[in-house]
């Protein structure tokens, strides 16, 4: 894909600005915005913050969390003006490929919405077939920006710098609010990220590599323990789902901490249909992701199912 860097790209203080800037240039006062869930916790907040109202899509293990046409189409009213597409996906590490991407465009260009595609973890995806962006689909370019950023690819989270991609008159509008509240992102971030944009690709293979082993691991041994746990596709989480416990996926966790010192994140913070589920992170060593999992084992034995 090309982007005129004088017009069609934004550089940001990372991925979350350009999320901000971008719900704030395209929503106006009452205008609906479509949110799959469970999913990164900023998008509904930012929606509110800009007198939009968040129209929530509840995803389904069943459908590997992927947003269905079917369901897009349920949600959709006059007011609709924008979908967030978060994938791959942070919690669940779904992946929405070409075929599916196609046809959730379909639904959008029948009904002229905009997409913001949140793509931050396009280049962490697993099993062969490589990262589609939503842009890529024809008929969505002039209507999508997409966001990306250092943070994950690269693990440069501390650096905070973040992109916007697509149409000039959009990010012309963008790059307004983005002018008078940040006036530009770290001079010291843009030149790691150079680096990194010139010299990274190696570096990124491994790691992808080495999040490949640790996904099979924490998988396995996840679904041995009797939690059962769907296989991510992207990203660096998996999303057990922690009912057989009996516990909320908040207590679940309270105790796992403190009982364990073992930390995971109550689904239920990316949503409210994440209840029942947990997020872990495998962006550790195998050594620690392997004690850590020793640690949930004993931890299952010892708690009695209510």
């Amino acid at each position: 894909m090309e982007y005129d860097p004088a017009a069609e790209i934004l550089v940001t203080v990372g991925g979350s600005e350009a999320i901000d800037l971008c719900i704030r240039t395209l929503i106006e006062p009452g205008d609906e915005v479509l949110i799959p869930e469970p999913s990164f916790v900023c998008y509904v907040p930012l929606t509110e913050a800009a007198r939009g109202v968040p129209v929530i899509l509840e995803t389904k293990a069943e459908d590997g969390f992927r947003l269905t046409p079917e369901l897009l189409e349920e949600k959709i009213t006059p007011k609709t003006k924008l979908l967030i597409l978060p994938y791959p996906n942070n919690p669940t590490g779904a992946v929405m490929r070409r075929e599916h991407l196609e046809a959730v465009a379909r639904v959008v260009e029948k009904h002229g919405l905009f997409v913001l595609s949140d793509e931050i973890y396009g280049a962490l995806t697993y099993g062969g077939a490589p990262h589609v962006s939503f842009a890529e689909i024809p008929g969505m370019r002039e209507r999508s920006v997409i966001v990306n950023g250092f943070s994950k690819a690269f693990a440069m989270t501390g650096w905070r710098l973040g992109y916007a991609l697509g149409p000039r008159e959009i990010i012309a509008q963008m790059t307004k609010l983005h002018q008078y509240a940040i006036m530009s992102a770290p001079t010291t971030a843009q030149y790691a990220a150079v680096e990194a944009l010139q010299n990274g690709d190696e570096d990124i293979e491994h790691m992808r590599g080495q999040y490949d082993l640790r996904r099979r691991l924490i998988v396995d041994s996840l679904n041995a323990m009797g939690l059962p746990c769907f296989e991510p596709e992207g990203a660096f989480y998996v999303f057990p789902s922690i009912r057989s416990t009996g516990l909320s996926s908040e207590e679940f966790c309270e105790q796992l901490i403190y009982h364990k010192r073992v930390a995971v994140v109550p689904g239920v913070a990316f949503g409210a249909c994440g209840e029942g589920f947990v997020r872990v992170a495998y962006s550790d060593s195998l050594k620690n992701i392997s004690e850590a999992l020793r640690r949930i084992k004993e931890f299952l034995q010892e708690i009695e199912p209510s």
